[in-house]
């Protein structure tokens, strides 16, 4: 006998994009709240981290709704991911409780980024233990080099920035002008703003909105005045070269380094500009697992 009953699961970030999911858990009050909460929580947590988000709409049952809410709370079961997110959107974190009829609808943010080779272009890559950059110019690369650097260790923001700004510098002085700039690096970019990374784990709270945030944006003006740039979570970068490469659509990258970040082109061509820190998602549902940090 069927004693179930239907949920929407959504998670809401930057620009009111939304994502769902829907799916079905045991009825209120039958003997398996726990295991109902048990599972949501763990789908809930899964999404927070395959699309981000600074909210987590609950829709279909109040009695999950409710645990789902004290566990995704300051000091609650979920504090770390409640205070990376509210890092990452600059925004309290919520759960909004709601009925199934006024589920909220996939609201999704795909982009055509990339694909662009014409003119001159620079391309970096940010790395934990090596930085890469090229100049491109109209598809070709006429110059290319890997420098060894140490960002996980340093304190100083200002390693970082000049460690950028000579790798763009270099590329530039090989091209005669630069027409754009796409970078690639592990963490979390919203707007091409830095949000979270780990190649910047040691510079001090204090120093990061006003010194790293903007530090991508703030190279490339120095390279020239409005010179386009797109910053892009590795994962996202791997599966648009993949794309590419085999001149084709739906292609999942995964990209192995300081973390592990992955990305989607979905079957438009676009990246989806979800979050993608899958160093965190949820793989295991077993009580004894190894527990995040």
């Amino acid at each position: 006998k069927d004693n179930g009953q239907d949920l929407v699961i959504a998670v809401e970030r930057n620009k009111g994009y939304i994502t769902t999911y829907k799916t079905r858990i045991f009825a209120d009050g039958t003997g398996h709240d726990e295991e109902n909460f048990r599972f949501v929580e763990r789908m809930a947590k899964a999404l927070l981290w395959v699309v981000g988000g600074y909210k987590i709409i609950i829709a279909g049952s109040t009695l999950v709704g409710e645990k789902v809410k004290a566990a995704f709370a300051d000091g609650g079961l979920r504090d770390f991911d409640v205070h990376f997110m509210e890092r990452v959107y600059e925004r309290p974190f919520e759960v909004e409780l709601r009925s199934l009829a006024d589920a909220p609808k996939d609201n999704e943010g795909a982009a055509p980024v990339g694909r662009h080779l014409d003119g001159c272009r620079i391309g970096f890559d940010a790395g934990g233990s090596d930085r890469k950059v090229s100049a491109v110019i109209d598809g070709e690369s006429v110059y290319s080099e890997e420098v060894v650097w140490f960002p996980k260790i340093n304190s100083d923001p200002n390693y970082h920035y000049e460690g950028i700004k000579e790798a763009m510098k270099t590329a530039a002085s090989h091209m005669p002008r630069v027409d754009a700039i796409g970078v690639s690096s592990a963490g979390v970019y919203v707007d091409n703003r830095i949000m979270v990374a780990s190649l910047l784990l040691k510079v001090p709270e204090e120093e990061f909105d006003a010194k790293v945030k903007n530090m991508y944006l703030d190279v490339a003006k120095e390279i020239g005045e409005n010179i386009p740039i797109e910053v892009a979570n590795d994962g996202d970068v791997t599966a648009l070269a993949g794309a590419m490469d085999l001149n084709d659509n739906s292609v999942l990258g995964v990209a192995m380094g300081t973390s592990e970040a992955g990305g989607y082109v979905d079957p438009q061509g676009n990246i989806t500009g979800w979050l993608n820190e899958l160093a965190f998602v949820p793989v295991d549902f077993c009580e004894d697992a190894m527990v995040d940090e």
